[in-house]
């Protein structure tokens, strides 16, 4: 099969198109042609090297953990998906990843595919979807009416979790560039603060929860802003334990766990028109493409999630 691959940690240009073979799959995994993936901060930062300790890979590496295709081939112990379904998922981390024609993925982190979502849709939604996912509902448990600041509403993980929020029923407020605030209000936040000309920390208090996907000081920040008792979770950075205690709040960081069933109901919401999937571009599956479609993600200003259609 054809698969993107790196032979070491470098720029875009170590990104290479290849023949490997079609994974084996275990007796609880099926075999994925692919059709659709995204790219995502965390594939040009393992390509770059800054995540080798904390995710050790044996080259050649496949990057990509987005995937939407169809099952061609079932392992023994599948039970609830068969040949011919189609599918999305966030894969767990190995070495063979999405950027290729077929890829392996355990039944337990598989979502159904509803006819009216794309494949550049369903590929769109894994990674960030579930990483919004789980900081609202596991880390933050956000209740209707509370209040919630999302720390950069316009990136990937920022657009669904507005989206998920207003469908809860909780009041959001997100920091974002001015030239995004029309198309944040759209997809529901209540206010848009531009962190070009204000600091959130001098206009907001009282807050229920904040979703930082930013870090550095802006994380630090934010736990000034919450209530007593409220929640802080981050995908940006390390927890400060005295801020938390000074401010007396609870502090999280949050690292993604792959999970069918909750992508299964994120799905169903968009499915139903209730959560949108924002796409910024759409780039072929080759080296060029994929060295573009790292390009734009490097850059930050990416409107949504940068797929690859094969």
């Amino acid at each position: 099969m054809k698969a993107v691959v790196i032979n070491e940690y470098g720029s875009r240009d170590q990104l290479k198109m290849t023949d490997i073979e079609i994974p084996d799959i275990a007796n609880d995994e099926v075999l994925v042609e692919v059709k659709a993936t995204s790219i995502n901060p965390i594939d040009w930062k393992l390509r770059e090297g800054y995540l080798s300790e904390m995710i050790p890979l044996d080259f050649p590496i496949i990057l990509g953990w987005d995937v939407s295709g169809v099952i061609t081939r079932i392992g023994s112990d599948v039970t609830n998906f068969k040949v011919g379904d189609k599918i999305l998922a966030r894969p767990d981390l190995t070495n063979r990843g999405t950027y290729a024609q077929y890829t392996a993925v355990k039944e337990d982190k598989l979502a159904l595919l509803p006819d009216n979502v794309s494949f550049e849709e369903g590929a769109a939604l894994p990674l960030a979807g579930l990483t919004a996912w789980q900081g609202i509902y596991d880390e933050l448990d956000v209740q209707p009416g509370q209040k919630v600041l999302i720390q950069g509403g316009a990136g990937g993980v920022g657009i669904i979790a507005i989206q998920v929020l207003k469908h809860i029923g909780a009041t959001v407020v997100t920091t974002a560039s001015a030239k995004n605030a029309d198309f944040l209000k759209e997809l529901g936040a209540d206010q848009v603060i531009d962190y070009n000309t204000e600091d959130f920390s001098d206009v907001l208090s009282d807050m229920d929860a904040v979703f930082d996907t930013i870090g550095g000081d802006t994380l630090d920040k934010s736990y000034k802003i919450l209530k007593p008792g409220g929640k802080l979770t981050t995908i940006a950075g390390a927890v400060n334990e005295d801020l938390a205690k000074e401010n007396q709040v609870t502090a999280t960081s949050l690292w993604l766990s792959p999970n069918g069933a909750q992508l299964t109901e994120l799905v169903n919401l968009v499915s139903q028109g209730k959560v949108k999937v924002i796409i910024d571009s759409v780039q072929e599956f080759s080296e060029d493409g994929l060295e573009k479609a790292h390009e734009i993600s490097e850059s930050h200003h990416a409107k949504g999630k940068i797929v690859v259609k094969m």
